[in-house]
Order: structure tokens, then C-alpha cells, then sequence
């Protein structure tokens, strides 16, 4: 087995057709040094999740090659979704996963930006570890505004691109690239196809919390004239309200560091404020690949004798516990990381 592993895990405006997904991991197939863990398509996203893992090298060889192929294949002015997006290859992170550090993940991150930024007229912001400023850190904050507004972001002094033109490209709009330790993707389902209960409920759970409004339902302005806000539960979390189908409404989260907070925790809280409010939690959704010290937390929190537990057991009552099974089969083998690398290196 390789003893330098590097995640990446590009996100790409394209869910609906197979055949574009095809073509865009092509080079995945054909590189040596380089495995395709996962291909996550969302229809209702129109979004793909791509988890390769390999050497650096490799990886970075691979990343390159499937953006100038999306590029072609992509057209964000005529991409619908219901996810935030800015770009066809709207984010590119590198995770250090064995035998590599976070610093050489910036440097991959650096070097992909250089070698298609010129090539494709395309827009780049380092964010996450590799970010150069304050306010470049948070994805969120750099898509805010989506493909929609970027041409008049990209305008503002504030939003010069890293790397790549500040003139607005109409057909790939911008991307993000950066560092970051492993995220995990996870959604919950609720009963009800309102949108603005999701929204509610992760609200109230994400770190960055809800706007502070008065009786009047005015937002409350602080000392320092920006909004004042009402603390999330949770740390390490970002969360939004999405829709699953046209019926079903979802909590869409990212845990950013699951030692700080984790799977079960979110769920529990997501099941207690739907109760709250008549809703049920009716299934979770893990989004890419999950690591196996984040599920065995979870598998100790639901499991009725923990300290006697195999991994295994302990796999299955995070399985049960998360409702990870409620949307169909859930093959641990290909959604748990290690286990995921494991089995693509036999």
C-alpha cells in the first residue's frame, strides 16, 4: 500500500448526465498512481462529487486533467441546481490523508491554480489552509453571491482572484482550490417538503448560527454596524437548509473537524428540533467518503454495549443510528475511507 496518500475531492456543476461524468474521470482511470474512490451525482444539485486518492503527484496529474476536460464540457450559463455554486469546476480541495502534511496539500493546491487558471482564463481563489486572507478562508464566503453575482464581485478590489483574470468567464464562472483536513458531507432528511424548516433547523445547529431579530422581525445591528447574531450549536459545522426531491426537504451539513462535532451529535439535535416542530428525521446521507474514526463514534454513542463491540458491530450501529441505510444499501466498504483504499489497492 502507498505510503503518501492525498485525497482530492473536486466538486463539479454537472449531476444529470453520466456520460459528461465519464469523460471528466477518464483521466483518473488512466494515471498511474491514482484511484477513483467515489462518484457522487446529484440530480437536483446538478453536482458531481469526485473522491480520488494516490501520491501527490499522481493526484495532483489527475485533478488537472479532469478540469480541462469539464471545462469544455460544463456551461454555467445555462446550469441550474439547488446547491451554491460559482463555477463548472466549482471547488478542488486537497486533503492530507497518510505520510503528507497539510503544507504540502497547500502546494498542490498552488500548483493545480497555476496550471489551469492561465490556460482556461479562469478566475481562482485559494481558500481553507492555503487561503491568503481572513476573508477567504470559509467557501461559503467566497460563493456568496453564486455564478450570479461573481461578475460583480469580481469587479471589487476585495475579490481579486488569486490566481487567473479578474474579467468575468461566462462559461466557467470561477473556481476555488485550497487545503483542508478531512470534511465530512452529511445530510438529513426530514418529512416535509418545506425548505424553510430545513433552513430553520440549521439555523439554529450551525456554528455561524441565525441573524438576531427583533419583535419586529428586524435584524438587530451592533455597535460595529453589522448584524448581530444568535450562536449555533454546534462548532466545527456548516449547515443549510436544501431540498433532497421535490418532496423531501433536507438539513445539508459539512462537519468540518468531527472530533469537535460529530455525526450522532448533529443527528440527535436534527431529530430533537424536527420533533419540536412536528417534523421526523427519516433518513441521513453521507455524501463522498466518510473516515472510519468518525462512524466507530457513532457506532459507540448508539450501540447497546459499546466496550464489548467489534468494529464491525460498531460499524452497523452507526449505520442504523445515522439512518445511513434509509435511502438504500450502504456498502461500508466503499463509503468508509480506509476501508475504501483497502479494497481499491487489492
Amino acid at each position: 500500500m502507498m505510503t503518501r496518500i492525498v485525497e482530492c475531492v473536486p466538486n463539479f456543476s454537472e449531476g444529470r448526465d453520466r456520460s459528461v461524468i465519464e469523460d471528466i474521470t477518464a483521466p483518473i482511470h488512466r494515471i498511474p498512481g491514482v484511484t477513483l474512490l467515489d462518484i457522487d451525482m446529484g440530480a437536483d444539485f446538478n453536482r458531481t462529487v469526485v473522491t480520488m486518492v494516490g501520491d501527490p503527484d499522481s493526484v495532483l496529474k489527475a485533478a488537472i486533467e479532469c478540469t480541462l476536460v469539464a471545462a469544455k464540457s460544463i456551461d454555467m450559463k445555462s446550469h441550474v441546481g439547488e446547491h451554491a455554486r460559482m463555477g463548472a469546476i466549482d471547488v478542488v480541495p486537497f486533503i492530507p490523508i497518510t505520510g503528507v502534511s497539510i503544507d504540502e496539500c497547500i502546494t498542490l493546491s498552488e500548483r493545480f491554480a497555476e496550471a489551469v487558471s492561465d490556460t482556461l482564463k479562469l478566475p481562482i481563489f485559494l481558500y481553507g489552509e492555503a487561503a491568503r486572507s481572513e476573508q477567504r478562508v470559509r467557501l461559503p464566503d467566497i460563493r456568496r453571491g453564486e455564478y450570479e453575482g461573481l461578475k460583480e464581485k469580481l469587479e471589487s478590489k476585495d475579490w481579486t482572484p488569486d490566481f487567473g483574470p479578474s474579467n468575468f468567464n461566462p462559461k466557467l464562472g470561477a473556481t476555488a482550490t485550497g487545503a483542508r483536513e478531512i470534511l465530512i458531507a452529511y445530510n438529513v432528511n426530514l418529512n416535509t417538503d418545506d425548505k424553510s424548516k430545513a433552513s430553520k433547523i440549521a439555523s439554529i445547529i450551525r456554528t455561524t448560527g441565525s441573524l438576531a431579530k427583533d419583535q419586529d422581525g428586524q435584524k438587530i445591528i451592533g455597535k460595529d454596524g453589522k448584524p448581530l447574531r444568535n450562536p449555533g450549536k454546534f462548532d466545527a459545522l456548516q449547515a443549510a437548509g436544501w431540498m433532497y426531491d421535490d418532496s423531501t426537504a433536507q438539513v445539508s451539513m459539512n462537519l468540518l473537524n468531527h472530533n469537535i462535532t460529530g455525526l450522532h451529535q448533529v443527528t440527535d439535535t436534527i431529530r430533537q428540533e424536527a420533533e419540536k416542530i412536528g417534523l421526523t428525521a427519516v433518513a441521513g446521507e453521507l455524501v463522498g467518503l466518510v473516515p472510519l474514526e468518525a462512524i466507530i463514534a457513532s457506532g459507540k454513542h448508539y450501540h447497546m454495549s459499546p466496550e464489548s463491540a467489534d468494529e464491525s458491530s460498531l460499524v452497523d450501529a452507526a449505520i442504523n443510528g445515522l439512518m445511513l441505510d434509509a435511502l438504500g444499501d450502504f456498502d461500508p466498504r466503499s463509503n468508509i475511507i480506509e476501508w475504501a483504499i483497502m479494497e481499491a489497492m487489492k
